[in-house]
């Protein structure tokens, strides 16, 4: 009777650890499953096809345009387009040097010519132009010096125009599904070439 007692339980505590080695195996193959499941549920969405909408603020083309006013080159500053300042004030730099020396040349002339008139003839000219010559040499330099200060307004102008544009087309929104783009194409026939501009428009 003990013997088939002690029988009795070990067939139990053998079945029980089969059965609980089985569950072991069951949970481990569930692990291993669970990441193809997840793997196959997962979407994955290229970063391209996201749209990202941006805020527009429509004072920002106001705001670049009127640092510049202020500031040459802040507007750029602004529009975090830093290469264009170092351009602006060399622009600038070569309008206002020319209307400088213009204006020096100019006053040498002019002063030379009022002592020729007074009577003197010492100046540094007296060897190179004569009073008709120094009339002449007013004209062209009180030209050249309106010309170089228009030069120099003009560009503080672009400066102001440039930034506020820049500030406009960083909000536009480009999409590379509608583009522009030059072509040139030859005829086989004639043997001539052509000149185009190609619009693309892709429809998703």
């Amino acid at each position: 009777m003990t013997n088939k007692i002690v029988i009795s339980i070990f067939c139990l505590l053998l079945s029980l650890s089969a059965l609980a080695q089985k569950g072991k195996e069951d949970k481990t193959e569930d692990k291993k499953e669970q990441p193809k499941e997840s793997l196959e549920e997962l979407v994955i969405v290229p970063l391209d096809s996201a749209l990202v909408r941006k805020e527009i603020d429509p004072l920002r083309p106001s705001k670049a345009a009127f640092y510049s006013a202020v500031l040459p080159g802040l507007g750029q500053a602004y529009n975090k387009k830093y290469w264009k300042i170092p351009i602006i004030y060399a622009a600038l730099g070569t309008g206002v040097y020319f209307y400088i020396d213009n204006n020096n040349q100019y006053k040498r002339v002019r002063d030379a010519y009022k002592r020729r008139l007074a009577g003197f003839e010492d100046d540094e000219f007296q060897d190179r132009f004569t009073s008709d010559g120094l009339i002449a040499a007013q004209k062209t330099l009180k030209s050249n010096k309106e010309l170089s200060l228009l030069i120099t307004v003009g560009l503080y102008a672009l400066n102001i125009i440039d930034a506020n544009v820049d500030a406009h087309l960083l909000q536009y929104n480009v999409d590379e599904n509608l583009s522009f783009k030059p072509h040139y194409k030859i005829d086989e026939f004639e043997k001539t070439g052509t000149v185009g501009l190609t619009m693309s428009l892709k429809l998703n």
